[in-house]
């Protein structure tokens, strides 16, 4: 590094969001994923599925909540609406738990089409909370929206496969279908989230630990379970341990992928400083931006 160029204005890993952060991300997705999942495949399950989701969702808030410093005042998260995504997430949440309890307990149709409805809200919430997140360079990317999405319902869908086959109740093969075509789906919105990150620019930290990050996850959480549930869907004897393999995998892989981006590759953009300063007479130095990858063709 130039001597001239100052350390203390490179990216630093924020400290606001940890884990239990990324909990209502991990928690949030899946249980929200698993309601739309329920919906369309969880038949006469339906009510467990939706009892467990919901016990998914609630527990990411919980440890949201935990994490305020101050908790008796996160009555706050719901005062601006017109303004943040984690206040709109807030508002969803009452909605979504009275939905699906009515759900589970009556089974109406139209209670688990309303539930479904309020999930996938909450879930575009959470993909636009990283979004709205301009200080850091990993959630603000647009990618990152869609790759949430489609992380919460290939987690949810894995499991009502695996529980399904798990239990012998896997009657047809839509579960197993609609599971590789997330997973492909998944792989290519993380590719995007990458290319994307790459082209724009980001923290050398980000990017590192995104690239360690990035073969074990498109591995294990992608093409892996995507393999497994293609070769059960011939329907052999061996299929539903298949189906549960890949089911786990998807979901225990997504949270490793959302972990790593809240809680990990979570650098802040830094400083960037137009001019050097320089002592004395000379002439002005260019500018720097210590600690960023400098995008794609640049």
């Amino acid at each position: 590094m130039n001597r001239n160029q100052p350390a203390s204005v490179k990216p630093w890993h924020q400290t606001n969001w940890d884990w239990r952060a990324a909990l209502n991300f991990i928690c949030g997705g899946t249980g929200t994923g698993l309601l739309l999942a329920a919906a369309l495949f969880g038949g006469a399950a339906y009510a467990w599925f939706a009892l467990a989701a919901l016990a998914f969702v609630g527990f990411g808030l919980f440890w949201v909540w935990m994490e305020i410093g101050k908790p008796w005042r996160a009555i706050n998260v719901f005062f601006h609406p017109h303004t943040s995504w984690m206040t709109r997430e807030s508002i969803v949440a009452g909605p979504l738990f009275l939905a699906g309890l009515a759900a589970a307990w009556t089974g109406a149709a139209w209670l688990v089409g309303l539930a479904a409805i309020l999930a996938a809200a909450f879930l575009y919430c959470q993909g636009r909370i990283l979004k709205a997140s301009k200080g850091i360079p990993a959630w603000r990317e647009p990618a990152i929206v869609l790759l949430v999405i489609v992380t919460g319902l290939a987690e949810g869908t894995g499991l009502v496969a695996a529980a399904l086959a798990a239990s012998g109740r896997l009657a047809d093969r839509a579960p197993v279908v609609a599971l590789l075509v997330l997973l492909v789906a998944r792989e290519i919105a993380w590719r995007r989230y990458r290319a994307a990150l790459a082209v724009r620019g980001a923290p050398k930290g980000t990017l590192e630990v995104l690239g360690r990050t990035s073969l074990p996850y498109a591995l294990g959480g992608n093409w892996v379970p995507a393999l497994l549930a293609l070769a059960a869907l011939p329907g052999h004897g061996a299929a539903w341990a298949l189906v549960l393999v890949a089911g786990v995998a998807a979901a225990v892989f997504g949270w490793y992928g959302k972990f790593t981006i809240v809680a990990r590759a979570a650098f802040n953009q830094g400083f960037a400083l137009p001019v050097l300063p320089i002592r004395g007479q000379g002439e002005r130095t260019a500018g720097t931006k210590p600690g960023w990858e400098r995008p794609a063709g640049s």
